[in-house]
């Protein structure tokens, strides 16, 4: 027996992702049969006067229908819950973080994150042709699959294989290219995506996006001075490309970070005959960076000094204990009468005042808004070199883990132009999961709670020598040597240093609520023997079966984090199903079956041992109105055929149409 899924893939052509989108956005141009209507699709262009043939380049490439088709796919794994993480530090954090292949993960989320995220960074693997990219898939069609699907004779599949294990640009393409189609699916109406590459594939990046979200939505291409030289043909090559594109040009804004920047300056001068001494009272409340319990008497500072002259200067959890009278060479005594009587404030410079508040020496400092120019396309974020002495630093190493990790500066710039402040962002090549520091820093410095999902596969850093002596990968020695076996398991390392690190900086100024964790699933593959016996599995002879539950838990999969099998299922139905993983859940019993409600709105049943008493008991609760849903969605494997007809009949019997959904 074929699950779902696989019906659904076996049916699918290289074009019908993009039909059902065509179909979503043009429902008016579908006949009754599903089937597209050209001809008045072009009669409506003419009416119009719309030109529908136009010249311009087209991005062929080998392998273009199968990776095509690769994005209408369903997923052929399952989603398995981290419960240690998830019950443990991660337990109210509505940060995400999926180990697993990123197409797959991808195709999961569709269901749940569909035009929901504002900004998407990646850093996909570079096609240097120096075995830093090959193609990674394998195409899981026989030959003769294949050739029925994109209508290709033997030397075409040839030449569609021979780009497994290659560097060459049509592998790259057939890498990139479903991901991208995928990629634009998640972005909200004022939603972008930022994508690093390097000059060897920048061209050919450029046609695929200007293919997939149109050459309209083109923003910029912003050039990143790394201030790194590496030898390129007779030239030295000192940048990188950051390619920009949004999902819809016309819906999305130009944030207030564009046209502003905000920074700080004193409140006060030296004592002089410009610059006199004069008071000011600071209320209670004012903040003030010094730990708590610190109090500063009498006078202090050489050119800058200043004076308590009533109230004690001490600091309670960030803010001033009572009224203060300093004496000081203050420069902005009206301003600071105005701001702190709750008036807006600007300057004679016309620079909006945010803030008037004491630094740990005492100094009075104020914090301005100043109109900037619109960003240069030639951006420096800082070195390449610098972002791997930081790294290593973070992580308390002599050499960084990665070669070329990003300025977290870059990435939190990048999230500052374009997201606000409730924003989700994505990055689904999260390698040392810069994207999510930039994430955290960005919520610290302007107060916000924007929450980050990443994706990373779990790339070995090991291998293993004809004689069976593990060693490191290229590239992979120093994280092999310091017991990371994977590179997932650095990223997720890095958010939590990261995390611990910016808490101790920003101790006493930490946005409340602040989520500094994340929550981690495996999206995983069932094995070998769990697909035989679906494969096996009669719904008319269920005694032939047993245990298909047991076959999803994590120890089975082979994956830590003690998830039971039911669990699995739940968190891959959520997905589909367009339910947030911080959805409400709640446990059910009928009789003594235990199932899932989600959102009060969707029943799960997803154990074994349901029978009639939990028919009666379900019904009666219908019946009763102690319990109202749309729909019951049941693990097909754990009901026999007696027990899932007599479901069937007594829902048919209600006066409320319920829903009943059977998925294999």
């Amino acid at each position: 027996m074929k699950t779902d899924n696989e019906k659904f893939n076996d049916q699918l052509e290289p074009n019908s992702a993009f039909l059902k989108e065509l179909k979503t956005k043009l429902p008016q141009f579908f006949n009754t049969d599903e089937s597209f209507d050209m001809e008045k699709f072009q009669s409506a262009l003419k009416k119009e006067n719309i030109n529908e043939f136009s010249d311009g380049y087209q991005l062929d490439f080998i392998g273009k229908d199968y990776a095509r088709r690769q994005s209408g796919e369903l997923p052929n794994t399952v989603i398995v819950p981290d419960n240690e993480q998830n019950n443990g530090e991660g337990k109210d954090s509505k940060n995400l973080f999926f180990t697993g292949d990123n197409l797959e993960v991808l195709r999961h989320l569709q269901g749940n994150y569909q035009n929901k995220i504002d900004v998407i960074y990646i850093d996909p693997p570079y096609n240097t042709g120096n075995d830093d990219f090959v193609y990674p898939d394998d195409f899981e069609y026989t030959d003769d699959q294949l050739k029925e699907m994109f209508g290709l004779d033997d030397d075409q599949v040839k030449r569609l294989k021979s780009i497994q294990g290659k560097s060459s640009h049509s592998a790259w393409l057939t890498f990139m290219y479903p991901r991208l189609i995928l990629a634009k699916r998640f972005l909200s109406d004022i939603g972008v995506i930022f994508v690093s590459i390097d000059d060897n594939e920048v061209n050919n990046l450029k046609t695929a996006m200007n293919e997939i979200f149109g050459e309209s939505s083109y923003l910029s291409t912003i050039i990143w001075d790394r201030n790194h030289s590496a030898q390129s043909g007779i030239f030295k090559v000192y940048h990188e490309y950051i390619l920009l594109y949004a999902n819809d040009i016309n819906s999305i804004n130009t944030p207030k970070s564009l046209l502003h920047e905000k920074f700080e300056a004193g409140a006060m001068k030296k004592v002089d005959d410009r610059h006199p001494l004069n008071e000011f009272t600071f209320p209670k409340g004012t903040r003030f960076d010094a730990p708590d319990g610190k109090e500063l008497k009498g006078s202090w500072g050489r050119a800058e000094k200043v004076t308590v002259i009533s109230g004690r200067l001490i600091s309670d959890h960030g803010k001033l204990k009572e009224n203060v009278t300093l004496a000081a060479g203050f420069t902005q005594i009206k301003q600071m009468k105005d701001y702190f009587e709750g008036k807006e404030v600007v300057d004679t410079r016309g620079q909006k005042v945010d803030e008037f508040y004491l630094n740990s020496s005492g100094k009075v400092k104020v914090i301005k808004e100043r109109a900037v120019e619109t960003p240069s396309t030639v951006q420096r974020f800082g070195t390449q070199s610098a972002a791997s002495d930081y790294f290593a630093k973070l992580f308390n190493s002599d050499v960084s883990y990665f070669s070329s990790p990003k300025p977290v500066k870059m990435i939190q710039t990048l999230i500052s132009w374009f997201s606000k402040k409730d924003s989700i962002i994505l990055d689904f090549f999260a390698g040392s999961a810069t994207t999510a520091e930039a994430v955290l820093r960005q919520n610290i410095d302007d107060g916000g709670n924007r929450k980050f999902i990443m994706v990373q596969l779990p790339e070995k850093t090991w291998k293993i020598d004809k004689n069976g002596n593990k060693s490191g990968t290229k590239g992979g020695e120093v994280a092999f040597k310091n017991g990371f076996l994977t590179i997932d398991k650095i990223s997720r390392k890095r958010i939590k240093l990261a995390a611990k690190k910016l808490k101790k900086e920003n101790e006493l100024t930490l946005p409340e609520n602040f989520d500094d964790s994340f929550k981690h699933y495996w999206v995983v593959k069932p094995t070998v023997q769990t697909l035989d016996d679906i494969d096996d599995f009669n719904p008319n002879k269920p005694n032939l079966f047993t245990n298909m539950l047991d076959n999803f838990s994590g120890e089975n999969l082979d994956v830590p984090g003690n998830a039971s099998g039911d669990e699995t299922i739940l968190a891959t139905w959520i997905a589909k199903d367009g339910y947030s993983f911080e959805s409400n859940i709640k446990k059910l019993k009928f009789s003594d079956y235990s199932s899932y409600l989600i959102e009060n709105d969707r029943l799960y049943l997803i154990r074994e041992g349901w029978g009639s008493e939990e028919t009666k008991d379900l019904l009666n609760k219908l019946g009763n109105n102690e319990l109202s849903i749309q729909s019951i969605v049941i693990f097909g494997y754990s009901f026999p055929i007696a027990e899932l007809r007599e479901l069937e009949n007594g829902l048919n019997q209600l006066d409320e149409k319920i829903n009943l959904i059977k998925r294999y």
